[in-house]
Formats: structure tokens, C-alpha cells, sequence
């Protein structure tokens, strides 16, 4: 017998600060936890560009302010571990969906490498080979193209994801610090040998949309359903508005560490 495939929302939030990006995914977790939106993915962009450190991070330590300040560049502390990624030249995606759904292996790293498996399948789509490395990162001819983080609250799965369209690691090291200057040109050297983009692999530029279509097509096809284009509830606003304020957007959320 011919079984319906499950819809899932599918979201397009294109050029937020890091602070409604941050307070979104968190409004939209605590809507699924109670059960007032289906399982969510959502495709997103960064405007202005930004840095997000890890729940566990020092900014300070990470992030030099100065500069990004003197740039434009905006910083955020996310809800989720991992360390601190620069957002510009990307598409971040990120998905929602409760703990006790059956396409949700139980076990945090299976359950990485199944999220991550969308994401190639996406990649794949765009005619680019790639793997899945443990614990959180996808590579493609060798380097890193996208870095991956998980969160689990209120028995609900948050997974968030940078898939880089380019990457300009001379800009991100000026914004980022590292621990000895005088090798800092060495780490520099390094990152770009282990870190690549689309536009490097396939030599052309792919916007967000061309890029969304062929992760939407991997979302598809990894866990089955239809992703169906949606739009945040009139709760999720008024959550996401709230966390802004209260976390994402305030200093002492940020510099908490």
C-alpha cells in the first residue's frame, strides 16, 4: 500500500543579524518541543556578516572585538557547542526536530552523521563527492567545507551548519585570535590547505538559492519526506523577538564567559 510521505516545514530566512539567527532557531525548537510546528528545516544567511563562538567559549579569548567592530562584523554566542565560526560567504542551515522522532537515531554521533548525510546528498546535487568525518565535519576533495553542531533541549533536536560558498581565511583570522602571533601566518597557511568552499571546488559562483535547491532535494531524499515552504508562526515571532532581546542581542548573554 502506497504510504504518504511525511511534510516537514521548509524555512528561507536570507540576510539576518546573528542575533535574530541565533534567537530563530531557538523560537522554533521550543515551538516543536510543544508540538506547534512540525519538524523545521531552515536554509539562512548572515547580514552583516558574523562570528558565532561555542556555548562554552570565552569571546574575549575567541573574538577580536576591536576589529570587528571596526569592520561591521557582528558576534553572537550560540546555544549549541563547538567553536567559533566567521559567517559570510555561506549557506547556514538548521534543523529541529523531537528527540523521539523515528528518523532520529537516538545516539548523539549517529545521529550527526545522519543529519551530515543530508547535507552531502545536498552537495552531491551540486556535483561536489563528500564524506563525513566524526565528530562534526563534512570534507570534500580532502578539506573541510561545512562544520556541524547539536544541541538536544526539551527532548528536541537542534542541529545547525555553515556549507561554505567561498572563503576568504585572511579576513577571518583578523577577526579571530589565536594564541601566538609569531605563528599566526603558519596557522593561516594551514587553514587554507584544510578548508575549501563551492566556488573553489566547481570554479563559479553559486548563489543561495541554486545552493537551497540542492539541499532541499538532500533533506529530501535522506529522511524521505517533502519539505514544504513555510513561514514562522506568529509564536515563533514573538519567541524569537524575546530571545533577541533577552539573550542573543544582550551583553551579558555574550561576554558571559
Amino acid at each position: 500500500m502506497f504510504k504518504m510521505k511525511e511534510k516537514w516545514r521548509y524555512l528561507k530566512t536570507e540576510d539576518k543579524t546573528a542575533y535574530a539567527n541565533m534567537a530563530i532557531d531557538r523560537a522554533v525548537l521550543v515551538a516543536n518541543s510543544e508540538c506547534k510546528v512540525s519538524p523545521t528545516v531552515r536554509f539562512f544567511t548572515w547580514n552583516p556578516p558574523a562570528i558565532s563562538i561555542g556555548y562554552f567559549q570565552s569571546l574575549e579569548d575567541e573574538v577580536n572585538l576591536e576589529m570587528c567592530k571596526n569592520i561591521g562584523v557582528d558576534y553572537v554566542r550560540r546555544i549549541t557547542g563547538g567553536g567559533a565560526v566567521y559567517h559570510e560567504s555561506e549557506l547556514t542551515y538548521s534543523i529541529v526536530i523531537p528527540e523521539s522522532h523515528p528518523q532520529v537515531p537516538k545516539n548523539i554521533m549517529e545521529s550527526y552523521g545522519r543529519i551530515c548525510g543530508a547535507v552531502i546528498k545536498g552537495l552531491k546535487n551540486l556535483g561536489i563527492n563528500s564524506n563525513y568525518i566524526p565528530v562534526n565535519d563534512i570534507i570534500a576533495d580532502g578539506k573541510k567545507i561545512s562544520g556541524n553542531a547539536q544541541t538536544r533541549k526539551l527532548k528536541t533536536v537542534l542541529q545547525h551548519g555553515t556549507i561554505l560558498t567561498d572563503v576568504d581565511v585572511n579576513k577571518m583570522f583578523l577577526l579571530l585570535k589565536v594564541p601566538d602571533e609569531k605563528i599566526k601566518d603558519k596557522l593561516i597557511a594551514d587553514v587554507k590547505q584544510r578548508v575549501t568552499s563551492i566556488k573553489h571546488i566547481l570554479g563559479d559562483d553559486i548563489n543561495f538559492n541554486e545552493t537551497a535547491k540542492a539541499m532541499k532535494a538532500g533533506f529530501e531524499e535522506e529522511f524521505n519526506v517533502d519539505l514544504v515552504e513555510g513561514q514562522l508562526t506568529s509564536y515563533e515571532k514573538e519567541l524569537a523577538k524575546r530571545f533577541e532581546i533577552e539573550f542573543f542581542g544582550s551583553k551579558q548573554w555574550n561576554h558571559r564567559r
